[in-house]
């Protein structure tokens, strides 16, 4: 179930200056600037001195792009879809189809990461059972009394 995003400010007062929407979604300035150029971003407002004025629309749109980066998405792919959103709603057969793509890429890693998991998870248990046995032979070595090794006896 997808979460209700959270924004700092209401609607209709949500300008946010580029170092506020760096600090709230992790990425640098630089990062802002170049998925703006790239056309990932959409249009950003502007200030009347040129500064770029984000909204909350566009802290959702950041937030949906770091989703699609964590599932390893091509920028490329990511531009694409950015610009059939662009485009209007005669294209969400496209945009479903290339989400249902990485959906399915999501899944492949997500079994690949599973199968890593339980070769981690029986290493762990070997190592363990390692420490347990050579523990009980250290046990069992400072049980045995050592010899005595004073002066030869007759």
């Amino acid at each position: 179930m997808a979460r209700q995003p959270v924004h700092p400010r209401p609607d209709g007062e949500d300008r946010y200056t580029i170092s506020e929407v760096a600090a709230l979604s992790g990425l640098s300035a630089h990062t802002l600037r170049w998925y703006e150029r790239i056309g990932l971003m959409p249009h950003v407002d502007r200030s009347h001195t040129g500064q770029r004025r984000f909204s909350n629309r566009d802290l959702d749109w950041l937030d949906l792009v770091a989703k699609l980066r964590l599932t390893g998405m091509p920028v490329a792919d990511m531009v694409r879809y950015a610009e059939l959103v662009r485009e209007g709603r005669h294209t969400i057969e496209e945009r479903k189809s290339l989400l249902e793509d990485t959906r399915e890429n999501v899944l492949h890693r997500i079994a690949e990461l599973r199968d890593t998991l339980a070769v981690l998870d029986h290493k762990i248990e070997m190592y363990g059972d390692a420490v347990r046995v050579d523990a009980a032979r250290s046990d069992a070595t400072r049980a045995v009394p050592a010899p005595d090794r004073a002066a030869p006896r007759p």
